[in-house]
């Protein structure tokens, strides 16, 4: 059994590695390579991700920036799947102390500074987007995001498990959201061009496909001129977030109506 099985007097099941993070067990300092440790892992992994993306990510590669062998490594962190968890808690950071919280501004203000600092902390960390979701979290910043959502979510009338509903639509909209604006500036930038040219663009050859017979919608908003109209910074997440918070206060009248 290595220092990374599973198995621990903890009982809590999770890696070594994630434990340590939870203080419930001493991180290990002595390794094949003198200095190496999993806190200088973690931050070259994270180097890596933020240089050149999560995909050059890879155990060995890790080693090589630390002028360490991959299987060193091993004596730390288990697997890369592990390793990406320890990676994304070092991104999240602790939650941003809320306003709301402290001002006792309710749980619409409170989950709309919530996202905000969600999308802050993602647009830092873009890496970070293209982690696999593998379950429920169990690292300690990511649990302390989660019960800062449920304590804005305190006094809303919502059962315990819809709470969590709403955790996971918000949470899931900024996350979206954060990934789908990563992704389409880096087509931009990929053509070589401003977002205006690459969108007029679009608009003159999507103009020359449609039918306005079968594409009536589609012609509509074309000619209306919508589409090159600029937007205020954030339109498109403000928008978004309000209209899913519109949702969740429409969930918590009906129930206090109930």
């Amino acid at each position: 059994m290595t220092e990374n099985s599973s198995a621990s007097s903890g009982g809590t099941g999770l890696p070594a590695s994630i434990e340590a993070a939870w203080g419930l067990r001493e991180r290990p300092v002595k390794g094949p390579k003198p200095g190496l440790t999993l806190d200088r892992i973690v931050a070259a992994a994270v180097s890596v991700a933020a240089a050149e993306g999560l995909p050059a990510v890879s155990m060995g590669r890790v080693a090589k920036e630390l002028g360490a062998s991959t299987m060193s490594l091993y004596r730390y962190v288990s697997a890369k799947e592990e390793l990406y968890v320890l990676m994304q808690e070092a991104a999240m950071g602790a939650p941003e102390p809320l306003a709301a919280l402290e001002e006792g501004a309710g749980w619409r203000e409170g989950l709309r500074q919530w996202a905000w600092a969600q999308r802050r902390m993602f647009r830092r960390n873009l890496w970070s987007l293209r982690i696999p979701i593998a379950g429920p979290p169990v690292s300690p910043h990511s649990v302390a995001w989660w019960e800062q959502g449920l304590q804005v979510l305190e006094g809303s009338g919502l059962r315990e498990g819809d709470k969590i509903s709403v955790i996971l639509l918000v949470s899931g909209f900024v996350r979206n959201e954060a990934l789908l604006m990563s992704d389409i500036a880096a087509a931009v930038a990929a053509k070589g061009a401003s977002a205006e040219e690459v969108m007029a663009q679009w608009e003159r050859t999507v103009q020359r496909l449609i039918d306005p017979v079968r594409h009536p919608a589609l012609s509509r908003l074309l000619s209306s001129g919508a589409m090159g109209e600029p937007d205020e910074p954030d339109y498109d997440f403000v928008f978004g977030l309000e209209r899913v918070l519109d949702g969740v206060e429409v969930l918590i009248e009906r129930g206090v109506d109930q």
